[in-house]
C-alpha cells in the first residue's frame, strides 16, 4: 500500500528529475553553435590557406568599398545591445519593453540582409570569376542565411513574448536566452568575416 511518504518522495524524485534535465537545452544549444562555429572556421582556414598558397592574379584582386560592409557591422553590432536590452526587459517583467527591443533588433538585422544585397548588386565580380568570389559568396551568403533565421527567431519570440497570453515570461526566459546566445554568435562571426574579407 502506498503510504501519503512514498507518494511525497516520488514527487520530489520527479521535480528534482526534471531541474536536472532543465540545463540540457543549453548544452544542445552550445554543442550546435561550436559545430556550427567550425563550418565557418573551415571556410575561414580554406580561404587563407588558397590565398597564401595560390595568391590571386592582379587582375583578379578586387578593393571592395568599406562603407557599406561597415555600415552592417555597426548594425550588426547595435543589435546585440538591443537584444541584451530586451532579455533585461524580460527579466523585470516588462514584457513590452521587451517587445520593442525585439522589433528593433529584428530591423537591423533586416536592414542588415537589405544592405548586404544592395553591396551584392554592386560588387565587380560574379560568384564563379575566382576563388576569392566564390569564397565571398559563400561566406556571406552562408552567414546571411544565418542572419535570416536569427529574424525569424527574434520574431517568433516577440510574438511569444507578448502579455497576457505569451509562453515567454520572466519565469520562462529560456527561448529569449537561446535566441540572443545565437544572435551574438552570428554577430561575432560577421566580425571575423569583415576582418578576414575586407580588411586583410
Amino acid at each position: 500500500m502506498t503510504t501519503i511518504s512514498q507518494i511525497e518522495k516520488e514527487s520530489d524524485e520527479s521535480i528534482s528529475s526534471e531541474q536536472e534535465h532543465s540545463d540540457h537545452r543549453l548544452f544542445g544549444l552550445i554543442t550546435f553553435l561550436i559545430a556550427d562555429g567550425m563550418t565557418f572556421a573551415g571556410f575561414f582556414a580554406a580561404y587563407l590557406t588558397f590565398k597564401a598558397v595560390n595568391p590571386l592574379m592582379p587582375d583578379a584582386i578586387y578593393e571592395l568599398e568599406l562603407p557599406l560592409p561597415t555600415l552592417n557591422t555597426i548594425l550588426l553590432l547595435v543589435s546585440s545591445a538591443t537584444f541584451h536590452k530586451a532579455g533585461k526587459a524580460l527579466e523585470n517583467k516588462h514584457n513590452s519593453q521587451c517587445q520593442k527591443w525585439l522589433l528593433v533588433t529584428a530591423s537591423l538585422g533586416i536592414a542588415f540582409l537589405i544592405s548586404q544585397m544592395f553591396e551584392y548588386f554592386t560588387l565587380p565580380f560574379g560568384l564563379t570569376d575566382n576563388l576569392y568570389a566564390s569564397t565571398f559568396y559563400a561566406l556571406t551568403g552562408f552567414h546571411g542565411l544565418h542572419v535570416t533565421l536569427g529574424a525569424i527567431m527574434i520574431l517568433i519570440v516577440w510574438w511569444q513574448s507578448r502579455s497576457p497570453g505569451g509562453r515567454i515570461t520572466s519565469v520562462n526566459t529560456f527561448p529569449l536566452e537561446a535566441a540572443e546566445l545565437y544572435w551574438h554568435f552570428v554577430d561575432g562571426i560577421w566580425v571575423i568575416l569583415f576582418i578576414i574579407l575586407y580588411l586583410l
